[in-house]
């Protein structure tokens, strides 16, 4: 087995808050990511929109496409206004050979509300909560067949943000529905990595290496803060500069056979935390890390 490793732009700029890297141009991120030794890039509100413009650029750079998010509102839309309101991206993605879509639901999230605190985040009951995964699961099932498979991203501030949200989630989805683990989220949200991945590791599909400031978490979860004023805050950063110890999980990714991608995320404001040196800080713990499970990492077709 071996594994790939991408990066995320949100480190450079910052679709949720514009003037967090608003001066920083694309090119400028593309070559940073690929200069701190990535293959791989998520995609972000800089980036083209038709893949005869993306491809180019990132063939430019040597990057492939390993994802991006989408934001859905399937508590709200039907799953056909779903299919509808995807399709621009499903197909720069399908161009562009990327393994999977990173898909939240956002619809009632309280995520980049600076005023709204964690605890008052959305929640679904009984009856809605049945409609949402027959949905999801039609969601997945269509994207499958379109081969580029849903991974589902539990996020703070949205409806499925806790372990036992993603636990019931995919326990009462169609197989089709695949996992976007976040290793920052899942611990904010005093939730268990270690467990997901030995009980749901037949899901998984993609893996967000966020790591999180210790004290700034405490600090968040005490005074119950917004999203938005946890993270300015500083309670994100890279693998190997919080308390996440990457070494067990990666000691079950290799025992679980995982072949994906593995991307570094980090919402800083890159004013306060340079996106290079923190990216090159991510890719180096990363490596020695994998190293240490014996997993191999992948390089690509530019090398």
């Amino acid at each position: 087995m071996s594994v790939k490793l991408g990066v995320a732009p949100i480190a450079w700029s910052n679709d949720d808050m514009p003037e967090l890297g608003g001066e920083t141009s694309l090119e400028q991120c593309l070559a940073e990511a690929r200069q701190a030794g990535y293959i791989g890039i998520e995609s972000g509100g800089k980036f083209p929109k038709k893949s005869s413009e993306l491809i180019p650029k990132l063939k430019e750079f040597r990057l492939e496409l390993c994802s991006g998010w989408y934001g859905a509102n399937l508590r709200k839309n039907s799953v056909n206004d779903e299919k509808l309101a995807i399709e621009e991206q499903l197909k720069l993605f399908k161009d562009c050979n990327a393994p999977c879509i990173v898909f939240a639901e956002v619809s009632g999230s309280i995520q980049g509300d600076p005023n709204r605190k964690l605890s008052t985040r959305p929640k679904m009951e009984s009856d809605e909560w049945k409609k949402f995964c027959s949905k999801i699961s039609d969601l997945a099932k269509y994207l499958e067949d379109e081969e580029m498979p849903l991974g589902y991203h539990h996020h703070m501030g949205t409806v499925i943000e806790s372990q036992e949200d993603t636990e019931r989630l995919l326990e009462n989805t169609h197989e089709s529905v695949k996992l976007t683990l976040d290793t920052g989220h899942m611990l904010f949200a005093k939730g268990d990595s270690e467990k997901i991945l030995n009980n749901y590791s037949e899901r998984l599909i993609h893996v967000h290496c966020k790591d999180i400031r210790k004290n700034v978490l405490e600090n968040s979860l005490k005074n119950d803060l917004s999203f938005r004023g946890a993270f300015l805050d500083g309670a994100f950063t890279v693998p190997g500069d919080g308390c996440i110890d990457y070494k067990p999980l990666f000691d079950i990714l290799k025992t679980k056979n995982y072949s994906g991608w593995l991307v570094v995320e980090a919402e800083q404001d890159p004013k306060k935390a340079n996106p290079l040196e923190y990216a090159i800080k991510g890719y180096n713990y990363l490596t020695k890390t994998l190293s240490s499970s014996n997993i191999e990492i992948e390089k690509n077709n530019y090398l």
